[in-house]
């Protein structure tokens, strides 16, 4: 629907090339109105009084409810034995007794025309999840995850426990532990050694610790533990499996790890000992695929940008070489910059590094 003012500039606009020459079809072509449209509104009243859609007296559909039948849906829906229920309920209930009133649809209609559409009862309308809430890790040391999970053993219903803290940046595992039981107790002691191992007192800022909402890792022993430490806790949303998956990540790869025993651990040293082994393959000689299969010890200690390096000057080398096998670039050997934990926006990552690289300015 094309607004009046636009309308009387349209038309200008064409009249005025028509006068100079140009022929009136193609004009309103160009202009996007077909000619019939302009000949319409040149006839009736269209470049006077607009469009008169909106201002039209219409007749009521001949099977439209009565006002006097829409006054007894809204009586029915607010008798007692269906005051707390929604169109949905009251519908089926009378069609049990044998009574057809109206449609749901049209008690709902009915019903916010009446300014009743709200949650009917105690019920409380369903609560957006708040979003998540984004940490980025531009360094190593500054957001850490950790979980735990279960390490089958030869008897059914029997399971060890591996903990594991994850450095978000390099991807290093820098802390892990496995156990026989399910306690808050290892896990407060696994951050503390991990803490001491990583040298977080040196640090100005301690590091974010994400975790899922499992009851070990919430409990008030580790609460403290972190409060000691300065280490700030970050949970999951609640009923969100996917806020900690670097953590499960790691997991999995662990467990389809060729070596695993799929029959389960004899007993609690064996599967310390191979936990041990998986941890220095993984953090030594896994080229992990998320930091341009650079190992995680390597990015750590910040050696991963004079790798890529090398291998970007390699592929360089090699199509000079060999120009003819090379039809486009070589591959992207740029090394991966901040990691963000949930991210949302991009402008929200982005802005926090500017922030952040405007701090050491400052100073």
């Amino acid at each position: 629907m094309i607004v009046l003012e636009d309308r009387q500039a349209l038309a200008q606009d064409i009249e005025e090339a028509h006068r100079n020459g140009a022929r009136l079809r193609k004009a309103c072509e160009t202009a996007g109105l077909h000619v019939r449209t302009l000949q319409r509104w040149k006839v009736g009243a269209g470049l006077i009084c607009g469009d008169g859609r909106p201002q039209a007296l219409r007749a009521p559909p001949a099977h439209a409810l009565s006002a006097a039948k829409r006054e007894q849906l809204v009586e029915v829906a607010n008798a007692p034995r269906f005051a707390d229920m929604p169109p949905a309920r009251i519908v089926p209930m009378l069609a049990d007794e044998g009574v057809y009133l109206a449609s749901e649809s049209t008690f709902a209609r009915v019903l916010r025309a009446h300014g009743q559409s709200t949650h009917r009862g105690r019920v409380r309308p369903p609560q957006p999840s708040r979003p998540p809430t984004t940490h980025v890790a531009y360094a190593p040391g500054q957001v850490w995850c950790w979980d735990m999970t279960f390490l089958p053993t030869f008897i059914a219903g029997r399971w060890f426990y591996l903990y594991l803290i994850l450095d978000l940046y390099s991807r290093k595992i820098v802390g892990f532990e496995v156990h026989d039981s399910d306690d808050a107790d290892h896990a407060a002691l696994l951050v503390k050694r991990t803490a001491l191992a990583e040298g977080i007192h040196a640090m100005a800022v301690k590091p974010v610790l994400h975790g899922d909402n499992g009851a070990t890792l919430k409990a008030t022993t580790v609460l403290a533990m972190l409060h000691w430490l300065g280490v700030k806790p970050f949970y999951s949303r609640p009923r969100v499996s996917d806020d900690n998956a670097f953590a499960e990540s790691v997991f999995r790869t662990a467990k389809y790890r060729p070596e695993f025993p799929a029959a389960g651990f004899a007993d609690l040293d064996a599967a310390r000992q191979w936990t041990a082994s998986f941890v220095r393959w993984y953090n030594h000689d896994h080229r992990h695929s998320g930091i341009r299969y650079v190992s995680p010890a390597q990015r750590h200690a910040g050696a991963d940008h004079a790798i890529l390096q090398q291998c970007h000057a390699l592929y360089c080398q090699a199509r000079e070489r060999n120009p003819r096998r090379w039809s486009g670039k070589t591959r992207n050997w740029t090394p991966i910059g901040a990691v963000t934990l949930n991210p949302e926006r991009d402008a929200v990552v982005n802005a926090y590094l500017k922030r952040i690289d405007k701090q050491p300015l400052a100073a």
